[in-house]
Formats: C-alpha cells, structure tokens, sequence
C-alpha cells in the first residue's frame, strides 16, 4: 500500500494513523514513513495479501490519509 503526500494531513496525524493500523508499525515507524512521504512524495507503508490489503487500506483512506489505488496482484 502506498501512502501519497497531500496538502492537508500533519505529521502527527500520519504518523499516529500509521501506527493505529498498520501491523507492525509504531509511532516511531510512523514518524519515519511520515517524513519519507512529505520527502519522497509517497511510501509503501504495507505489503502482502490482498485482503488484509483492502481492509487497511480502507482505514487509512477513511481516515483522510491520501492512497494510491491497490495494485491488482
């Protein structure tokens, strides 16, 4: 999955969405993906199975993260 960089997100809120629903990753793995996103212009924040797949991005997304769309695989 693949978080873009926006205009209207702060990094706290990245961050902490990140670690809220991401296995695997904390506040501190938050922060960096954060800064690598407003960096980089996005990050891969997950990969693995499909389903898992939609279910975070779907939580991300309704959070106000901007995403890319899944990559079918």
């Amino acid at each position: 999955m693949i978080v873009l960089n926006d205009d209207h997100n702060t990094f706290d809120h990245v961050a902490k969405t990140l670690a809220r629903v991401v296995p695997g990753v904390n506040l501190d793995r938050g922060y960096a993906f954060a800064d690598q996103i407003h960096k980089g212009g996005q990050a891969i924040v997950w990969s693995g199975q499909r389903e898992p797949a939609e279910l975070y991005w779907e939580q991300l997304s309704s959070a106000g993260l901007t995403m890319a769309p899944l990559e079918r695989g």
